[in-house]
Formats: C-alpha cells, sequence, structure tokens
C-alpha cells in the first residue's frame, strides 16, 4: 500500500512510526483500564498518537477519523498530520484513525479494546465524514458471495452456501443497537446463531473466522 509513497522518507521508516502511534495510543489508554472514565482513556489515546504524529516527517491527513457524533476526544477529520506539512515532496498520506476503538471496555477493563490506524497515499481512502455504515466482515469464502447491497435473506443463504453450512450453523456477530433491530428480526427468521455484542466490531471482524 505504501509502496507508491515518493522515497524522500524511506517507506520503513513511516511504517515505524505508524507503529510507535498506535503502540503510545494503547499504551496511554491502558492507564485509565477499570477507571471508569472512557472519555479520559480517550483522551489520553489521542493525545499520545497526536504527539507521535507530529513529529513524523511526512505530509499527512486524516481521512476518516472519530468522535463528532458524540464529543469525544478525536483526531479530526481534516486535521493536517506530520512534520512536513506543505513541503514539496514530501510523503502526502491520508490517515484513518480511531486512536481507540472501544473505549468502554477499557473503562470496564474488558478485551477487546484497541488503537487503530490505516494510511494509505493521498486520495486513496474514501473521505468520509464521522457516520454510521454497514459493513460485512467474515472468512474469505465470503468474498464476492455476500453484499452490502444485498438483503439480508440473501447473504444468508448465500452466505450458507459457500461455507456449505445450513443458516442454522451460521453465527452473525451484531451490534446490539437500535438500528440494528430489524436485521436482528430479520436474522432470527433465518434461525441463525446471533451474538450481540455491546462495542468492540473491530475486534469481532478480526476474530471471523
Amino acid at each position: 500500500m505504501l509502496r507508491r509513497i515518493r522515497r524522500s522518507v524511506a517507506t520503513t521508516d513511516l511504517v515505524k512510526h505508524f507503529l510507535q502511534a498506535t503502540e503510545a495510543a494503547a499504551v496511554a489508554a491502558s492507564a485509565w483500564r477499570g477507571l471508569g472514565d472512557r472519555k479520559a482513556a480517550d483522551g489520553a489515546a489521542v493525545e499520545a498518537m497526536r504527539e507521535v504524529f507530529d513529529s513524523v516527517p511526512f505530509d499527512g491527513r486524516v481521512a476518516i477519523g472519530e468522535g463528532e457524533r458524540d464529543d469525544a476526544p478525536m483526531l479530526w477529520i481534516g486535521e493536517p498530520l506530520g512534520s512536513l506539512q506543505g513541503v514539496a515532496h514530501a510523503p502526502s498520506i491520508d490517515i484513518a484513525v480511531d486512536p481507540l476503538e472501544c473505549t468502554n471496555h477499557v473503562a470496564l477493563n474488558l478485551p477487546n479494546a484497541m488503537a487503530v490506524l490505516a494510511a494509505a497515499p493521498r486520495g486513496s481512502l474514501l473521505h468520509a465524514p464521522d457516520c454510521y455504515m454497514d459493513k460485512i466482515a467474515g472468512p474469505a469464502a465470503l468474498a464476492g458471495e455476500v453484499s452490502l447491497e444485498a438483503d439480508t435473506s440473501y447473504n444468508v443463504e448465500a452466505a450458507a452456501a459457500a461455507l456449505a453450512k445450513s443458516p442454522s450453523q451460521l453465527r452473525v456477530v451484531v451490534m446490539d443497537r437500535p438500528r440494528h433491530e430489524q436485521l436482528i428480526r430479520e436474522l432470527k427468521q433465518h434461525d441463525v446463531d446471533i451474538v450481540l455484542i455491546g462495542d468492540g466490531d473491530i475486534a469481532a471482524a478480526l476474530n471471523a473466522p
């Protein structure tokens, strides 16, 4: 993904800095485990990540960030990052970031919280507002078989066929939110095994077999 970046700064150096940014955010947030203050944990992660980014030799920009919906601490969409803002031939990078995914789990000392970051050459990432999006994650066998454009019945049947299972053998993880009530009702009609989670959809996606 980073091979197209101009080589004024080694790609490996940028990767190293990106790893440092997520590590710093995770370590800062960990100091708030079990203390019941999710915004303080989020704020610690944001500031730690921002501090690392301030010294990274690139011309960065937040393309996808967090915080507008709930007035949480954030790296805001459009925020410039890096120490080479406006410098000719500096690596021009877009960042999708959540310094602390699953803030409630840190506050309650539960698993699956993490610092999340994706980076790509400028213009390669969707420049999206802070909004809810439909998402599907699953095993590789489902690639090209299920679709966000399809209805629930189609996706259940397609997933079952691709995995050589019956619908009742499928386990579907869904965030327990009012906006998903219709989806949950439709899944129940197909007798799939539904696992409702309060937070942690990235961890759930990563854990899909």
